[in-house]
Parts: structure tokens; sequence; C-alpha cells
């Protein structure tokens, strides 16, 4: 007897550091998503979509093509706060950047539908103030989310969609362009390549083919951005032209407040961008925020829970970026890739592309 203690003792020793080992592994792999600040002025976090991103399939050129763009994006947004402009500005700016390139799905580079349109959306919140603004299947507002914070600032309402929220953008004066602006070759021969396997495999199962794990991957590019101000003021914003192929008027997360933006200055502010559907089941920018003020989590362990056991739970996959009150920031997704950038008040500039 007295021999087996000593044995089970030393047992529970190589255990106990087995697990230990295992802990710091783990946080070790998500702690290069994290950006921690004892308590920064200001802090600002961008994305430009998550999904199957993978080195191999990008060239040196394209690589460096959108690493500029989240340059000149964030470095947008970090100018006005350095300055002392606000967090709604910032993120309004910064998204306009990301919207104007071809290079992601919102804006001049959005998706097609399946009937060869593109349908824009957009959603802004004040973590302030807790006020927002979306907008839904736009066709001809050069930047929806312009429209969104026009929404927000100067109408009672928090969600336009369609025609309507057209008619509101015209009568704000924001820029209206044809609807052709939005076409770009690369995005309609992928609309092209995706109803042909439709046709050829999916014997036009409508459901079936919205969610055929061999085109699921088209819907990403998304862009958004998160930011704190130096008057403590959270805000954030997200900007899609939605699933390509999508059909009869359907509207993803990204102009949903709470599930693909919110903000509140007493927790964080977050952008989602991913498989739009399970997004809005878990709720997630709202989610990430819950878990923060009522179960008093830190806002990388409320964003790895919600990516990885709720979403990736549900069978749903994408990824978030987030800024706390503190001005700790952090990129979570559980895609291979997210196109994804962040600045901090002392200038350090962070940009990525694949999971590194």
């Amino acid at each position: 007897m007295n021999r087996i203690i000593p044995i089970l003792l030393s047992l529970c020793f190589i255990i106990s550091c087995k697990n230990v080992e295992k802990d710091v592994a783990v946080e070790s792999d998500s702690s290069q998503n994290t950006m921690v600040a004892d308590k920064a002025d200001f802090a600002i976090v961008i994305h430009g979509g998550a999904g199957t991103i993978l080195k191999k399939n990008m060239t040196a050129e394209k690589e460096a093509a959108y690493k500029a763009i989240l340059e000149e994006a964030i470095r947008t947004g970090y100018e006005i706060l350095n300055s002392g402009g606000s967090s709604l500005d910032a993120v309004t700016k910064t998204i306009n950047i990301m919207e104007d390139s071809p290079l992601f799905n919102a804006g001049k580079g959005s998706v097609f539908t399946n009937a060869e349109t593109n349908e824009l959306d957009a959603s802004i919140m004040d973590g302030k103030t807790l006020n927002a603004g979306a907008s839904a299947g736009t066709t001809n507002v050069k930047n929806p989310i312009d429209l969104a914070r026009a929404v927000m600032d100067n109408s009672p309402h928090v969600m336009m969609a369609g025609a309507g929220a057209e008619r509101f953008a015209q009568e704000q004066g924001l820029e209206l362009v044809d609807p052709s602006y939005f076409y770009t070759e690369s995005r309609f021969k992928s609309l092209q390549r995706i109803k042909a396997t439709e046709k050829v495999e999916l014997d036009h199962d409508d459901k079936q083919a919205f969610y055929d794990p061999s085109i699921k991957d088209h819907k990403f590019g998304t862009v958004g951005c998160a930011a704190l101000d130096k008057n403590g003021n959270l805000a954030a914003g997200t900007s899609t032209g939605g699933m390509t192929n999508k059909r009869w008027g359907r509207v993803g997360d990204a102009p949903i407040i709470g599930a693909g933006t919110y903000a509140n200055n007493a927790t964080c502010a977050v952008s989602s961008t991913g498989w739009g559907e399970y997004f809005i089941r878990a709720m997630v920018a709202h989610d990430i925020s819950a878990l923060m003020e009522y179960k008093g989590l830190s806002l990388a362990e409320a964003a790895r829970t919600v990516i990885h056991d709720k979403v990736g739970g549900l069978g749903g996959d994408g990824g978030i970026v987030a800024v706390d009150k503190s001005g700790n920031m952090v990129f979570e997704f559980n895609t291979a890739g997210m196109y994804r950038a962040s600045m901090n008040d002392q200038g350090e500039l962070t940009i990525k592309i694949y999971r590194e």
C-alpha cells in the first residue's frame, strides 16, 4: 500500500503537467489573433471576408493588392481616430475604401444574384447611444455603409430595404450609380460557374443548390470595421454584396443588428463575416457582447466561444473582428483564412490573410 501511494501521486503530477501543456498550446494558438492593451486611447480593426483563403491559391501580385487595400483602409480610419475623430466616422470612411475596391464582396466588387443583379446590404451601430442603421437589397447606392449611416442619423428607423431605401438615399443626397457600376468580370464568371454546377449536379433542387457545400465559399468577402475613439466610444459597421447565386430577395447577417454588427460602450464593437444564415441564428455579434456583460468573459474568450463552439457547432463558418472598451482587439475565425488588419494608438500595423 505504501508503494502504491507514491506511484499514484507521480501519475497525478504527470497528468497535471500534460493538461498545463495542453492549455498553454491552446492559448498560444489563439493569442496570435488577440492584441492586448492595458488601456489604449484608440484602436481600429477591419476584415475583408473569411473563407477558404489558401496561400497556394494566391498569386504574389494578388496578395500584394489585397494587403495594399487593407492598409489604405485601416490607415484612413487610424488617421481619423488619431486626430480625435469619432469611431463612427472612422468606421464609415474605412469601409468606404473597401467598398470602392473590386477586390471585396461589397460595393464595387459585389457578387451576383441568380438573376444576374447586385443587391447590397450594410449596417452600422453607435456604442454610445445603441443607435443603429441598416439597409438591405439596394441596387444603385454606391456606398451602402453611407446609407446605413444616414438611416441611423437622419431617420426614426433602424432598417430600410429595396426601393424604399433607394428613395431615402436619393433624398439624403447620397451618390447613386447605374447598377452596371457594380459589375466585375470575375464575380460574373463565378456566378456562371455556380449555375453550371447547379444545373449539372443538383438537378434544379433550389434549396440544395443554395446550401451545397461545393459552392458555399462563394458568399464570403464581406467587409467590416470596429473602432474605439479617444472619447471611449465604440462603433462597428459591415457591408456586403451577400451570397453569389442568392434568390428571392435573400438577406444575410450583414445588415442585421446583433448578427452582423453590434457595438456597446459597456463591452465591445463587433463586425462579422461568414455564412449569414448561421450568424443570424447564433446572433453572433450581440452574443459576444452578452457573454462579456453577463458572464464576465474577456473579448477573446467570448469570441472563441461564439465562433468555434456556437457557430461551428451549428455547422456554420466565418469569423469576426472586434475591439473592446479598453482597446483590446481580436480576430477570430473558423475558416482557412480571413483578410484582416489592425492598428493601435501607437501606430502599430498588423495585416494578415491566412491562418498563421
